[in-house]
């Protein structure tokens, strides 16, 4: 299929988003959630479920409906595109934070991806706990398939009930008055059934747009709208307040309408334009997975010439992490990813 560049535009921006969100915070301290530094690292993430969902609707919607042979085409060419990048900033990530010890369970259940569906706040490298979500996701998308295939009727009672439940955990389980810190509002936020109907609002967004034509100007003002009401809706305090209650209904909305606005976004950008967001929104995957580390590992040196030479602000420790993060992330697309994605399309033509 045509590939939706417009949502690698977007794609991109979130994960610079979320890295900008983590190297500010790790070199100035953290943010509230008046400060659109703190939201961007909180529903950066909820855009990538919708743009994942939204995806995988493009590419597999037609092909499920086929059989179970291409349910298990869909699954072999999922764990090939996200398993073998989990595995080495895992292992990445064991020993440069953790001094190279790990509990024998979490291991295994961070490398086979089960943490996502039975332990899903404790991903050992730093962000994986979403990644974990999606794995989650994947088991859900073929049963939103089969029903939309299916039972109209039955997809629209099931989006119904997921809301419910997304309505219920920002109501009833968020406690906007406690901290983001607190390991039970953590796990709360982390549960997969906590952010599954953003991922099911992708599909949807698919199922129901794909076929509207929206002018340029209104895509617009869908973008410059939702974004406007992210960053002017009045939040203050901890970030857990970000996640619950009215809050939490209206930047999800500003997350769809951004979304929809770029999915029927029609200008052509100039080269100069397209290309850059088109290249971050590619390798976004390892820019999300790989920028911790490489926060970690430009710490070596930079120590190592402050206790021999000079001092080093951490400025400089954050524009030269944000440089090497995207130079990283750009080879490891290129040389890494690209090979499984490749294999992966090879699996699907040989049980084809």
């Amino acid at each position: 299929m045509k590939r939706l560049h417009e949502l690698d535009y977007l794609r991109g921006l979130a994960a610079a988003g979320i890295m900008l969100f983590h190297y500010l915070s790790w070199t100035f301290g953290e943010f509230s959630s008046a400060q659109v530094v703190g939201r961007i690292g909180i529903y950066g993430v909820s855009i990538f479920y919708i743009l994942s969902g939204l995806t995988l609707y493009h590419v597999y919607n037609e092909p499920l409906s086929k059989g179970l042979n291409e349910v298990g085409v869909f699954f072999k060419r999922r764990i090939l595109r996200i398993y073998p990048l989990l595995w080495i900033t895992t292992i990445a990530s064991i020993f440069l934070f953790d001094g190279g010890e790990a509990n024998a369970k979490e291991v295994i259940l961070n490398l086979t991806g089960l943490f996502g569906f039975i332990d899903w706040p404790h991903g050992i490298a730093i962000g994986s706990w979403s990644i974990g979500n999606e794995l989650v996701f994947y088991v859900f998308f073929p049963l939103f398939v089969i029903l939309y295939h299916k039972s109209k009727l039955g997809l629209g009672i099931f989006s119904l009930a997921m809301l419910a439940v997304f309505i219920y955990f920002a109501y009833f389980l968020i406690d906007i008055n406690s901290s983001l810190s607190d390991e039970q509002q953590r796990s709360y936020y982390c549960n997969p059934f906590n952010q599954v109907f953003l991922f099911l609002g992708g599909y949807l967004v698919g199922v129901l747009l794909e076929q509207t034509r929206v002018s340029l100007p209104i895509a617009v003002f869908l973008i410059i709208g939702g974004a406007l009401l992210f960053v002017l809706w009045p939040e203050t305090g901890d970030r857990v307040r970000l996640i619950g209650g009215h809050t939490r209904m209206v930047l999800t909305l500003c997350c769809f309408l951004v979304c929809v606005g770029f999915y029927k976004f029609s200008a052509q950008l100039p080269a100069f334009v397209s290309w850059p967001l088109r290249t971050l929104g590619e390798i976004s995957y390892s820019v999300y997975m790989l920028h911790p580390i490489i926060h970690r590992l430009i710490l070596f040196p930079i120590d190592y010439v402050r206790n021999h030479f000079f001092a080093v602000p951490e400025s400089i420790r954050f524009l030269l992490a944000i440089v090497l993060t995207l130079l990283t992330s750009y080879f490891v697309y290129q040389t890494f990813e690209k090979f499984f994605i490749r294999l992966g399309k090879k699996k699907a033509i040989k049980t084809a």
